[in-house]
């Protein structure tokens, strides 16, 4: 089995263990002031779109709503509704930024279905593009993200404002 050494990941992982949402990271990220700092792109009445620190993908993003719970069931019908405006205007910012052919769009409930932060519930868009699954995560088992995260955000933090306004 290969390993890959990433200690700078501890920091990232000792966050997200609070299920009291005290600590948690997607708690805290809203209310502190560095935005690009903090990958976050936009917030709305219940929900924000944050930027994946570790994307499978460019522009991979999160949808994630402010109210601190790891159920579906424990959101109301206005977060539901919201969190759905908030993946429809990050498909037409990741469209207007990189023209994707594909988007995989998905929420893991609970760590046995995938979640890395199990106790506060996130949407995931991957915006995909034909061929982007190549040979360096066939053959290398390393996958190649392109565009540095600063410029990522640097690019898509203006269209949210632009097309949040329409």
């Amino acid at each position: 089995m290969d390993k890959l050494w990433a200690p700078w990941r501890m920091q990232y992982i000792e966050q997200i263990d609070d299920s009291e949402g005290e600590g948690c990271i997607f708690c805290s990220k809203p209310g502190q002031k560095n935005d690009r700092e903090n990958l976050l792109l936009h917030r709305s009445e219940h929900a924000y779109v944050l930027m994946n620190l570790f994307p499978y993908n460019n522009g991979h993003l999160l949808i994630i709503p402010f109210h601190h719970s790891g159920d579906l069931l424990d959101c109301k019908p206005e977060v539901l509704q919201n969190c759905q405006e908030l993946l429809q205007l990050s498909m037409r910012v990741l469209n207007a930024a990189w023209q994707p052919q594909g988007f995989n769009i998905g929420l893991n409930q609970g760590r046995c279905a995938g979640a890395g932060i199990d106790q506060h519930l996130h949407y995931h868009i991957v915006p995909r593009w034909s061929g982007d699954t190549n040979f360096m995560p066939l053959l290398g088992e390393t996958k190649v993200i392109s565009h540095e995260l600063g410029k990522s955000w640097d690019k898509l933090q203006p269209l949210f404002e632009e097309y949040s306004r329409l």
